[in-house]
């Protein structure tokens, strides 16, 4: 079972609006039966399926001198809303071998 990225972006758009299903397939002119089968599918993906990286932008804080490696920090944020935060202190190897095992 398969969802492809545009249900995937209708669904969470849907869940940010706070319009029924109906209403939302009204207003983007989505048949309400489709939308209903492909939430349905999304909604039985294993959790590990709907996870995606996301671009991020680093930028420093204050002046280059007060960004120092102690205060930096990776953040890994799951659209549930689950958040890794791990110090730059943190291997790049560990992070790696982590990101495997949740894979």
């Amino acid at each position: 079972m398969s969802i492809t990225s545009k249900w995937r972006q209708h669904i969470e758009a849907w869940q940010r609006s706070g319009l029924s299903q109906a209403d939302y397939c009204k207003q983007q002119q989505i048949n309400v039966r489709t939308f209903t089968a492909r939430l349905s599918d999304y909604r039985r993906l294993p959790e590990a399926d709907s996870v995606a990286f996301i671009p991020v932008q680093v930028e420093p804080t204050g002046s280059a001198s007060e960004a120092t490696p102690a205060t930096a920090a990776i953040i890994f944020i799951h659209s549930h809303g689950h958040r890794l935060e791990l110090s730059s202190s943190v291997s790049a190897r560990w992070v790696a071998e982590l990101l495997r095992c949740l894979a």
